[in-house]
């Protein structure tokens, strides 16, 4: 978050006692040190967020405050002075208002509510001076700013004590971390952009030096424990999915050790989910918007390398710390199903399932998944598809092929990921390349393996059991990624989806769950 020397840390000065550790003082020399100051918290907070100002008169409180606002809503010019008699001022901001608040002259905590204070912050930035005269009145959960003054640093300087208070805490930890992983590298006063993210948590920034060189900053804070939905666990853990960063950095130096293009890391920093990573660029596997043959085909081969190799399921993250890749068992690949009976169903199909329908939809799956798996199981990278592979055309062979999400990775059937590239639910795969490109997959396992059995018959099996289970899943995920996120845009995939699910269904072994399909939501078994 820092890139001025004159706002760094100060190691020399201990946090307050009782703030915790997420926590830290920093020296502002000059008033625009303090405007330097505030755009960083601007970075850091969101919508909804309260900024806490404290200290005494004069010790610079409104400066930071004006400092916030212009950055906040993007007006330079703004006066904002301090609303000392008013109490409450409200702008415009560019992305939700801004409530700057004064309690200074307030009497009375009560008095916030003749104000109509908690209806003017909701979802607004709220930025208040002399918090301490809200009594209880004000969230818990919030940033805490303490400015004094600094003599010894002349007429101007201030120091200010950052601080997280409740959930606050967490995301201020991690700022803290992000910073001392940046330090000691040349990425410490780099520039950070914000990427494009995924559909996950998780955040990217990509970092600029003056001179040129990038790299890549992951921001995946650990899972919080969702409400329990089966043997007393939450969906995240049935459904295998990566609590933390360990996954990440296991799976990541395991697919550099076979020869494959992970992105190399630099550092990271476990507890809060902080890593720094090579930057393998933006050049995708797509030539204007359709899949590239000789792009696909090799990324089809790296995936037969893969599975053609005998692969750990313990792999190290560090020195003394292994982690076990998780199995994709049948209670996983069924929760993922089950999404498309709580989502897509009720909010896109207009679907209004007895709860015997529900119960079948869920034990013709188990037959089928069952009968479709065999005991052959790799690493299963399940999300493996034109979003998350760069093409690195300086580099031979395999390594050209750059992954960058694999962070879910389980030990599955091999078809899957296969099924995840040729049935990318974001690009039309044409169904002639689809068929060519599973020829050369199954070409290339033979070559990598040149003595072992590949019964192309049995993979063809689990490969469409593999593409409806996964094309059900995400036609859930992307209603529920419209209806609970508010991410609309992920629907105009749905068409795409929808027919691979169909084209999965016509294989002979699907038979009864495409009959489920046909009597409830005939559209997706082809037949409307």
């Amino acid at each position: 978050m820092a890139e001025d020397a004159e706002v760094a840390p100060a190691p020399d000065q201990a946090p307050p006692a009782g703030l915790g550790a997420a926590c830290w003082t920093r020296r502002l020399p000059d008033e625009a040190a303090t405007a330097r100051l505030a755009d960083e918290i601007a970075e850091l907070i969101e919508p909804g967020d309260l900024v806490a100002l404290s200290g005494e008169l004069g010790a610079g409180k409104t400066t930071f405050a004006r400092a916030l606002i212009r950055r906040l809503s993007g007006d330079a010019e703004i006066e904002a002075p301090s609303p000392t008699f008013l109490l409450m001022q409200l702008y415009e901001g560019r992305k939700a208002p801004i409530v700057h608040a004064d309690f200074y002259r307030l009497e009375s905590p009560e008095e916030l509510v003749e104000l109509g204070f908690d209806e003017a912050v909701e979802g607004a930035f709220a930025i208040v001076e002399w918090p301490e005269r809200g009594g209880g009145r004000l969230s818990p959960d919030r940033l805490d700013v303490s400015f004094a003054l600094d003599p010894e640093g002349g007429e101007e300087a201030r120091t200010a004590t950052v601080s997280g208070r409740g959930a606050f805490a967490e995301r201020l930890a991690r700022v803290q971390a992000i910073e001392a992983l940046l330090a000691p590298t040349q990425w410490r006063a780099a520039r950070r952009d914000h990427m494009q993210g995924d559909a996950s948590s998780r955040a990217f920034e990509r970092l600029v030096t003056p001179d040129g060189a990038t790299a890549v900053l992951m921001i995946s804070p650990p899972r919080p424990d969702g409400p329990p939905i089966r043997f007393g666990k939450p969906y995240s853990a049935i459904a295998r999915l990566a609590e933390d960063a360990r996954p990440f950095v296991a799976v990541d130096r395991a697919l550099r050790g076979q020869g494959l293009s992970a992105p190399e890391i630099y550092a990271f920093n476990l507890e809060t989910g902080v890593v720094l990573l090579e930057d393998l660029g933006t050049e995708g596997v797509l030539a204007d918007g359709a899949p590239d043959f000789e792009r696909y085909e090799l990324a089809a081969r790296a995936l037969a390398k893969l599975h053609a190799s005998d692969l750990p399921d313990v792999l190290e993250v560090e020195d003394g710390d292994d982690y076990v890749v998780p199995p994709y068992d049948l209670d996983a690949l069924l929760i993922e199903v089950e999404l498309f009976l709580d989502w897509w169903a009720t909010h896109r199909g207009g679907l209004h399932l007895s709860s015997g329908a529900r119960a079948t939809f869920v034990n013709i799956w188990k037959r089928t998944l069952n009968a479709a798996l065999t005991m052959e199981t790799t690493w299963t990278l399940r999300d493996y598809h034109s979003p998350n592979l760069i093409w690195l055309a300086r580099r031979e062979g395999l390594a050209k092929v750059g992954l960058v999400d694999f962070q879910d990775c389980v030990m599955g059937h091999p078809a899957y990921d296969v099924v995840s590239l040729l049935q990318d639910a974001r690009v039309d795969v044409p169904e002639a390349l689809e068929l060519k490109l599973l020829g050369a997959y199954a070409r290339a396992r033979r070559e990598f393996a040149p003595g072992a059995a590949f019964d192309l018959q049995e993979f063809a099996r689990a490969y469409a059991a593999l593409g409806a289970q996964r094309a059900t899943k995400i036609l859930g995920i992307f209603a529920r990624l419209d209806a609970r996120d508010r991410k609309p845009h992920y629907l105009a995939h749905l068409p795409r989806v929808e027919r691979y699910l169909q084209k999965n269904l016509r294989h002979e072994s699907l038979a009864e769950i495409r009959a489920w399909f046909r009597t409830h939501a005939p559209k997706l078994a082809g037949e409307a």
